[in-house]
């Protein structure tokens, strides 16, 4: 008995430490080279909480830091977390540690981080200037992203000159970005260094040459002529070439074919409750290491029972981090639910090939649950009584219910049937006196004013609202335009037709986003808000048309 005792409290013990464990740190690239910088994420759901970077001011240097917000369903609860990314830059080489760091009352665990020297590459000019190659894999897959980082390092004067590197055969290279001015103290003596960056996608399996880097440039003269020779201030480097084997890719691929080094997926905004027949904002993020938006598929659609779903165009952001390549994909849904009640929104998915481990691997967003109000003027169906249903009764004296639901005797109907005939027959004659009245008007009012009457509008509010709901913003435009009598025949012909300010501010924020390149999304809550109770037209006095003539005209 007390060993099981013992077992559960145990068993307790882990499963607290497990579900405490809500900060976490990890490192994008176990390995570093001297002077290269890498990105150290940490993950957190405490509130308002930053990280405390001073331990790390003993071995690194903060190059910057960066923080996103997301948020996410567990358990039928709506949770948020925070990540930080922060970018450091050894001091030293070896084996260095990541003390654990606090984050409000939580702590992340240690890590290790393997620091290799600055690579001693051919130098020129008495080691006084030289170029390096870095690429962050030496072995990648076919269509896998590998970034190219080349260095020129030099400790003399230069006047200008050109950093560059020659595609190799069999792949494509891309220049991403522009020079980055930096320096760096190797072996005792201070360096300044200029670092372009460049994009390589193997095209085919096997051994793949990457060309060394070149320089080509101009020094300022001065001691520098001795040390190139002569009065010569030509300055010209050329670094040792790189060979990289490609490997196929696996039979057991995932398609599309994604490699990558890491992909991660997370809700950046999710409503907290729906409302049916309107419209909510579900944004959903993706962050993959190692590719380029050319590679990135888009995020589906996903399909939801019980409601509509509209897609807009996705954002990329694309950056460098670590001398590798990093793309984040952003994606707006509006969710459109037809009826109250219970919405489960299916998490997105994505299949990529982990190229560290390779292995196939998907990575999935957790199902949302949401609540879903009734709409504005729409009422849930009331329950059926059974009691109040009359029962069938047997017999030829009962036809028909009375108002209060009683049966009617059968010798009653005639008489009834009688009154309706009367009543029918004092409506038509009614209507016909109407009728007749109605034309005279019409006839009088044609030769007093002969006027053409103002045109009917082509839209509805019904037209209005589904426009704003799930409609883009040409139909919105539309609409707009067609509720207007007569039919305005541009946005600024409506803006001058519209008497409210906040509405007229909506149509300039529609007329930026379509020709000015202003942003659709902020265009569509604006014109939701303002036009919620629909179009507030100007009022002009009209004078109407006297009955009868001047009694002395002039």
């Amino acid at each position: 008995m007390k060993r099981i005792l013992v077992v559960v409290m145990v068993g307790l013990l882990v499963f607290a430490q497990a579900a405490g464990a809500a900060t976490r740190a990890w490192l994008e690239q176990p390995d570093a080279v001297l002077g290269q910088a890498f990105t150290l994420n940490i993950e957190t759901d405490a509130v308002m909480a930053t990280p405390d970077l001073t331990p790390l001011l003993r071995d690194f240097e903060l190059e910057g830091q960066s923080d996103s917000r997301s948020v996410g369903m567990v358990n039928g609860q709506m949770t948020s977390r925070t990540t930080f990314a922060i970018t450091l830059r050894a001091r030293r080489a070896g084996t260095l540690v990541i003390p654990p760091l606090q984050v409000g009352s939580q702590s992340t665990t240690a890590l290790t981080v393997n620091v290799g020297a600055t690579p001693t590459a051919s130098a020129a000019a008495n080691g006084l200037a030289f170029v390096e190659t870095e690429i962050d894999d030496a072995s990648p897959y076919v269509q896998q992203s590998v970034g190219v980082t080349v260095r020129l390092y030099y400790a003399m004067p230069l006047v200008s000159g050109q950093l560059d590197l020659d595609p190799p055969e069999g792949a494509l290279l891309q220049r991403v970005g522009e020079i980055v001015q930096s320096s760096r103290e190797i072996d005792g003596r201070r360096y300044q260094t200029a670092e372009r960056r460049f994009l390589l996608v193997p095209e085919r399996s096997g051994p793949l040459t990457l060309p060394g880097a070149r320089f080509e440039g101009r020094g300022a003269g001065g001691w520098m002529d001795d040390l190139l020779g002569g009065n010569s201030r030509e300055v010209s480097l050329n670094g040792a070439p790189r060979t990289l084997q490609v490997r196929a890719q696996p039979a057991n691929a995932p398609q599309p074919w994604l490699p990558l080094r890491d992909l991660r997926l997370r809700y950046a905004g999710a409503p907290q409750q729906l409302r049916a027949g309107e419209a909510a904002t579900l944004t959903v993020e993706a962050t993959a290491i190692g590719a380029t938006q050319a590679q990135m598929p888009e995020l589906p659609t996903p399909s939801v029972p019980g409601a509509q779903v509209f897609a807009e165009p996705p954002q990329y952001n694309e950056t460098f981090a670590g001398g590798t390549p990093q793309v984040k994909l952003t994606r707006r849904y509006s969710i459109v639910p037809s009826q109250p009640g219970r919405l489960v929104i299916p998490g997105l998915s994505m299949a990529w090939w982990d190229v560290r481990g390779g292995v196939a691997k998907n990575a999935v967003l957790p199902d949302l649950t949401l609540a879903v109000a009734p709409g504005f003027g729409i009422a849930a169906a009331p329950a059926l009584d059974p009691s109040a249903v009359p029962t069938p009764v047997d017999g030829d004296d009962v036809f028909a219910l009375d108002g209060e639901g009683r049966n009617l005797p059968a010798h009653l109907w005639p008489w009834v049937a009688a009154g309706f005939a009367v009543l029918w027959l004092v409506t038509l004659v009614w209507g016909l006196l109407a009728r007749g009245s109605v034309v005279r008007q019409r006839v009088h009012g044609a030769a007093a004013s002969p006027s053409p009457s103002t045109p009917q509008a082509t839209h509805t509010a019904a037209d209005l609202k589904r426009a704003l709901d799930a409609g883009d913003l040409d139909e919105i435009e539309e609409v707009l335009r067609g509720m207007a009598r007569p039919t305005a025949t541009d946005l600024d012909d409506l803006a001058a037709r519209l008497a409210s300010p906040t509405q007229r501010a909506a149509v300039d924020a529609l007329r930026r986003a379509r020709w000015a390149g202003g942003d659709a999304g902020q265009a569509r809550n604006a014109l939701r808000e303002a036009f919620r109770g629909g179009p507030a037209w100007r009022t002009t006095a009209v004078a109407e048309p006297e009955p009868l003539p001047p009694l002395y005209p002039r």
